[in-house]
């Protein structure tokens, strides 16, 4: 039972006496196994505190970096500042660097720029292309830990990803539209954002396998290219809408939600099956009003604990706590939205 501490240390943490301690510690019996528990218990009681003591009163200075549309960059930063509290005793400021879209050269300006500066670590949304993952280099040669969030840059030093399985997300995805269309006709729109983001691909490839699973084969229509963003993507969508008038059903990667309905509705076009992607606040409003089928989320909250846990250990004011696992992928419909999603306003929830 390996540990820093002094007999009177653990003593006066159990409630029990030097004397008591001291045979516990030493095998020497004549000592109830309960008593001996207490021991156990005091020590890690001890480990716990001490680390409580490592982070209290520090500061961890962090810098988010993300390529994304505002709906969900807005998400990331009321997740990170709602877990704020968690992370006591330890105070940790977040600097936010935040893209809907540009050059990859922007986003390695930004990273380079922290690099120069300082930072005690980087939480990453970006494209997986090579000046990315060179920019990623570094920053870890420059000593600063990047955690990876919602898609990967494996091929980078990256410390570790934090995020949901995105293969088992897409075939998920495609399981829910098969069970919604059943035996009747149609053919499936496949919205991403652009094809350079790792989690989006995986989400592709996961829906495609899966729509290979059963049922009538369907022609799987892409749209790509649009940043997730509904200036773009609403022209887009209406001229596959145009080309193909058997598209009934929608699996969105990466978002735009709201144009893509708009798209439909413009051709007096009915949408038997729509699953998105993350409960941000257009998801949210869409689920609520009956124009997504399902949303796949995961607890973002979750997600940023853990990454910033990840960089407190990789400062070492945590202790070492192995790989995790991915994130849960929750199935959400307008009747289990979480309540701290609930919309403050009258939504109408489709009957069932």
């Amino acid at each position: 039972m390996g540990h820093p501490y002094t007999i009177r240390e653990i003593a006066r943490q159990a409630g029990l006496s030097e004397a008591t301690v001291d045979r516990v510690l030493n095998h020497r019996g004549g000592v109830r196994e309960s008593t001996a528990r207490e021991v156990q218990q005091a020590i890690k009681d001890l480990d716990r505190q001490r680390t409580q003591v490592r982070i209290g009163g520090r500061t961890f200075m962090i810098d988010i970096v993300m390529q994304t549309p505002e709906r969900f960059s807005s998400a990331v930063r009321d997740a990170l500042e709602a877990e704020l509290p968690s992370l006591h005793p330890a105070i940790v400021r977040s600097r936010f660097h935040f893209r809907e879209t540009d050059p990859a050269a922007e986003l390695v300006k930004d990273l380079d720029r922290i690099a120069a500066r300082g930072s005690q670590g980087v939480i990453l949304k970006a494209p997986e292309v090579p000046e990315v993952t060179a920019a990623v280099g570094r920053l870890v040669a420059a000593g600063i830990p990047v955690v990876t969030l919602v898609t990967d840059l494996p091929s980078s030093p990256r410390l570790a990803y934090v995020g949901i399985d995105n293969r088992a997300a897409g075939a998920t995805a495609a399981y829910l539209i098969r069970q919604w269309l059943a035996d009747r006709p149609g053919h499936v729109l496949v919205t991403i954002s652009r094809g350079s983001f790792r989690n989006e691909e995986e989400r592709e490839m996961g829906f495609r396998s899966g729509m290979r699973g059963g049922g009538p084969l369907r022609r799987l229509v892409e749209v790509t290219d649009s940043d997730g963003l509904d200036s773009t993507q609403r022209a887009l969508v209406l001229a596959a809408l145009e080309r193909d008038p058997e598209i009934n059903a929608v699996y969105s990667i990466g978002g735009g939600n709201t144009a893509t309905i708009d798209a439909f509705a413009a051709l007096g076009r009915g949408v038997l099956a729509f699953v998105a992607h993350d409960l941000d606040h257009d998801n949210t409003r869409l689920l609520a009003e009956g124009k997504l089928s399902a949303v796949l989320h995961h607890d973002l909250r979750q997600d940023m604990r853990r990454a910033c846990q990840t960089i407190m250990r990789a400062q070492q004011a945590l202790p070492d706590e192995g790989p995790f696992l991915p994130s849960a992928i929750q199935v959400v419909t307008p009747y289990n939205m979480p309540p701290y999603n609930m919309p403050p306003y009258n939504v109408n929830v489709p009957s069932v």
